[in-house]
């Protein structure tokens, strides 16, 4: 199969577009740079006859996918790219995307070729009446099928179902779906509510809407990945966790301050253990141990933190050295924090551990705001 995507044949001809655009395919995209030609390709096939864009949305791939998608769009006007160089996620990319159109329809797609382009036509004909405002491409509807999947990951996605629908209510087949086609009117409204975290967006969609969005599903088939790898990892899940207790909560709880509060769990372990090897194995007395065992897992806590809670915002370099310090420093008045409020309420005869739940609380509380402040500087 021809691959490159200088050849003519892989582009529409390179004169400017001059009829309304109807339709912009949105591809989020990291490390996809072998699908990319292939893609428009078959997006171009698939929608013949119909004014569309796709446009690339990359999270500044290391393997080049932007450059490629750019170099495409400079023969072929259908062909955007946006590269993302301080920003990360597939839903953040997929709102970054779909706000920079200007087009009646917004579908959302992934690059690996595993949603099936042909259904494309077909969700914008029932989106043209105007009775619906969203289609969902649908692997587990009648006459869909998601046999592509490993038999790991097929109970992975039927559980996250099966979970997502009991807990939010929404009554989709496959709300976890990642391929879908709306009207982009219908879109901007819930724009400025959705979180720019985690993978499914979809959800978040109908979750905003409160029942507002007219909504039909057209099954497919879930085809097998062209080239790359998957990018489910339990990272994935963490942020369907959070998105779901986001919502639950009236976002309350975020997706990223989940990850903060597990990763904080996981520094008690380091603590623990850090503190046994000081005091077993260095031979210090209690007092060295604990603060050997709390530098320990204050460097934990700030690593994983940097690596998951904040990979969209992640220090590197002088920066990172720099982040630390200062986490270092945030997290030692939240521990100051810690022992105050639970002191305080111990002493007005609270029950032990209220007294120290509710310190810890506000020590991570106090700990998320200013790391989000001072360390990775988020708005």
């Amino acid at each position: 199969m021809n691959n490159n995507p200088l050849d003519p044949t892989l582009n529409s001809p390179p004169s400017v577009q001059t009829e309304a655009l109807e339709l912009s395919v949105i591809v989020p995209t990291f490390k996809e740079r072998d699908n990319v030609a292939l893609l428009v390709k078959r997006i171009e096939t698939a929608l013949t006859g119909v004014a569309w864009e796709v446009v690339f949305v990359d999270d500044d791939s290391p393997d080049g996918t932007a450059a490629l998608a750019k170099e495409i769009a400079a023969q072929n006007p259908r062909v955007r790219c946006i590269r993302r160089v301080t920003r990360r996620g597939l839903a953040g990319a997929c709102i970054e995307g779909i706000l920079s159109s200007a087009a009646r329809f917004v579908a959302v797609m992934d690059a690996d070729m595993q949603h099936d382009e042909k259904l494309l036509p077909r969700m914008l004909e029932i989106l043209s009446t105007g009775e619906k405002d969203l289609v969902v491409g649908s692997r587990y509807s009648a006459g869909g099928s998601a046999k592509a999947f490993s038999k790991g990951r097929g109970t992975i996605s039927r559980m996250a179902t099966t979970l997502a629908r009991r807990l939010t209510g929404v009554t989709l087949s496959d709300p976890m779906s990642g391929f879908f086609m709306m009207r982009r009117a219908s879109f901007d409204p819930l724009a400025g509510s959705l979180s720019t975290q985690g993978f499914k967006i979809l959800l978040d969609i109908v979750i905003t809407s409160r029942g507002a969005l007219r909504i039909a599903e057209e099954p497919y088939v879930f085809g097998a990945r062209a080239h790359g790898e998957s990018k489910l990892d339990a990272q994935v899940g963490l942020d369907f966790l959070g998105l779901l207790l986001a919502k639950l909560t009236g976002g309350a709880v975020t997706p990223r301050f989940l990850s903060f509060l597990l990763v904080g769990a996981s520094g008690i372990v380091v603590h623990l253990g850090v503190l046994r090897f000081a005091l077993i194995f260095l031979g210090q007395g209690f007092a060295a141990a604990q603060t050997i065992a709390t530098v320990g897992a204050m460097t934990s806590n700030f690593v994983l933190n940097n690596a998951l809670t904040y990979r969209d915002k992640r220090l590197s370099g002088f920066a990172m050295v720099k982040g630390l310090l200062v986490f270092y420093a945030v997290s030692t008045v939240g521990a100051l924090a810690n022992i105050s409020i639970a002191s305080w309420l111990y002493a007005n005869d609270s029950v032990w551990w209220v007294a120290g739940v509710a310190g810890a609380l506000m020590s991570a509380v106090w700990n998320y705001a200013l790391s989000n402040l001072f360390v990775w500087r988020l708005k």
